[in-house]
């Protein structure tokens, strides 16, 4: 059998919310994404949702019941480090929770953690995929349990 290799990139995120205007703010005054889209009585999926792109990545918005609890499973955008100080004065305005940074090896970038008004995790993230393998690999390991690059 052959290995199907067709995925080109990620086609969009969806996150189920209580309020989807409320949630309209936040991403578009708090995060500058642009509202494209909204079903509003003509529901063509599960319920109403909101289409929005920012950074280039289309965000669905659906209304209905969202997790019960928070976690670590998030989604992380990438900004410049000079945006950071501008995105959390923003996205204080809007009363969410900032979370304290996790600690960091240096030159892996730096993150703004928050939480939305539905338990969804995100983060702000300054680094790359290529500067992270680059700096784990100059400390050895990734983790104190001795998990190796490879």
């Amino acid at each position: 059998m052959s290995v199907i290799k067709e995925c080109q990139d990620i086609s969009h995120i969806t996150f189920v919310v209580r309020d989807p205007e409320r949630m309209a703010l936040l991403l578009c005054e708090g995060l500058g994404a642009t509202e494209l889209y909204d079903s509003d009585g003509k529901n063509f999926s599960l319920s109403r949702e909101k289409f929005f792109l920012f950074g280039g990545v289309w965000i669905a918005v659906m209304e209905g019941e969202p997790p019960a609890e928070r976690s670590y499973q998030h989604v992380a955008f990438k900004v410049t480090p000079a945006a950071l100080p501008t995105y959390r004065a923003r996205l204080e305005l809007f009363g969410v929770e900032i979370k304290p940074p996790r600690s960091r090896v240096e030159g892996e970038g730096e993150s703004l953690y928050f939480y939305d008004f539905d338990n969804h995790l995100f983060e702000l993230h300054t680094g790359t995929l290529e500067e992270r393998l680059a700096r784990y690999a100059g400390v050895g390991k990734a983790t104190d349990e001795g998990c190796k690059i490879h």
